[in-house]
């Protein structure tokens, strides 16, 4: 999240994929195309799964006790068992959801010179281009990013917020300052689902770490050689994911070892568990494996917001969950540590998460 730089890093030449759309749409440079192993499957065969659970946050938040419980039950199995879900109702005003992603997709639009003002330096997560890009020969995804560091102060980067659109950076902070609510709400209704009082993680957390990513996805003439985004876990507590409307399906997730789609609810905001929540429940809730695949005809766009302890902080599975039969299963770290471990790392999988393992 927070940017580190790496002075070394050399990442060899990468394609702007928006570029490549336009200038040899039929071309796929070496350094995108998979293994064979790492190719998604597209056949037809695939349907996007209905069954990732939903949550009504209005139950949660202006709901009655049964209502209440009843819904803090759901979400608790959705966190156990999926890791990932879809919340309803939450909140958000539609115009803003709206007008986020009218700025995303602007940006995306300008010519490449205007982006490249912004543009993510080798060893970097913020600004335009590809992160965890960490050597010359790494396989490239077929996306375009652009991401900022939003809280607290000190991780932002005034020189990359941009002011073409003219209300981009208004946009992000509205926009961030309602995610951030909704992150500590859903923090609060799940310790109350793990026993816990509803506070433990606002105090817990400390000044706690925001950032927004936001990702394009042009479509690409082989949608069965590329991957929009690598296979990985986040190393957030929360991550909160709006899709563009009326782009493709591009979010797949790993489910008892197959990738399942998943097709968003409209209006609806996708939430998974991270990392960091994972440690902390001691493997109860488990951050959960997923990528982007890409399409022949059609974009997609998604702007993801991560939220995260503060850097300065101690994290390990929190004592309540941890007994005879649930041993520890992580080390403490520094949260900061753990961090700079994420951005310095490509993604491959959950790989990035032995780092807490004991």
């Amino acid at each position: 999240m927070a940017p580190i730089p790496i002075s070394s890093v050399k990442v060899g030449h990468i394609d702007d994929v928006q570029e490549l759309r336009k200038t040899k749409p039929t071309i796929i440079p070496d350094r995108f195309v998979r293994d064979m192993a790492e190719r998604p499957t597209l056949a037809p065969a695939m349907p996007c799964s209905s069954d990732i659970p939903t949550i009504n946050f209005s139950k949660l938040s202006k709901g009655s006790k049964d209502e209440l419980e009843s819904e803090i039950s759901q979400l608790a199995a959705a966190c156990e068992h999926w890791g990932f879900f879809q919340v309803i109702n939450h909140g958000i005003d539609l115009s803003l959801l709206e007008s986020i992603e009218k700025v995303a997709k602007d940006f995306f639009m300008l010519p490449l010179e205007e982006k490249k003002k912004y543009a993510m330096a080798p060893g970097t997560v913020q600004g335009y281009g590809q992160a965890f890009v960490l050597s010359e020969d790494q396989k490239l995804d077929w996306c375009n990013m652009f991401a900022l560091g939003v809280e607290p102060n000190f991780i932002r980067n005034p020189m990359l917020w941009p002011t073409e659109p003219e209300k981009f950076s208004g946009t992000v902070e509205v926009y961030s300052k309602e995610v951030r609510k909704l992150c500590q709400n859903l923090l609060k209704y799940i310790a109350m689902g793990l026993g816990l009082k509803g506070d433990v993680f606002e105090k817990m957390f400390g000044e706690t770490v925001q950032a927004i990513r936001m990702n394009y996805y042009p479509p690409c003439s082989r949608p069965d050689l590329v991957l929009g985004l690598s296979p990985h876990s986040d190393g957030s507590a929360l991550t909160v994911l709006q899709q563009g409307k009326d782009t493709s399906v591009g979010l797949q997730i790993l489910k008892d070892d197959r990738w399942v789609p998943v097709k968003p609810i409209p209006n609806a905001l996708i939430i998974n568990i991270g990392d960091t929540t994972e440690v902390l429940t001691n493997g109860k809730y488990k951050s959960v494996e997923h990528r982007a695949v890409t399409h022949k005809e059609k974009d997609r766009l998604s702007i993801v917001t991560f939220y995260a302890p503060s850097y300065e902080i101690e994290l390990g599975p929190m004592e309540e969950l941890v007994d005879e039969n649930n041993p520890c299963k992580y080390r403490r770290y520094n949260h900061g540590e753990y961090s700079k471990h994420y951005v310095t790392n490509k993604l491959q999988g959950k790989k990035t998460l032995e780092f807490a393992k004991i």
